[in-house]
């Protein structure tokens, strides 16, 4: 009689290497699907910080809308509603220019 391990699975030798053949399928998917997008998106979101200009809008971490006032070094005054600014520091934006059609 056939045993259904062996013939699914082959002989122990080579069970070993499809488990590892499995695990780096595993990782590639990971990879394409989680990992590059996400290092992507974090690399133009800084470059979009680097080129801040007066006017541009920003959302930070804090899920604060406002508009760039000032740019400086490692921090932006924004104006969040009219007459009502506050610093950031350009770590702390997410996002530049939403709902921005390119």
């Amino acid at each position: 009689m056939f045993d259904t391990a062996f013939f699914i699975m082959g002989s122990p030798d080579q069970a070993g290497w499809m488990n590892l053949i499995f695990l780096g399928a595993i990782f590639l998917i990971f990879y394409f699907f989680i990992i590059r997008p996400q290092s992507q998106r974090q690399k133009e979101i800084k470059k979009m910080v680097e080129n801040l200009e007066k006017g541009d809008k920003i959302v930070t971490s804090g899920g604060m809308i406002a508009q760039v006032r000032t740019v400086d070094d490692d921090t932006v005054l924004a104006e969040i509603d009219s007459g009502v600014k506050a610093r950031f520091k350009k770590s702390s934006i997410t996002d530049v220019n939403p709902n921005q059609n390119d």
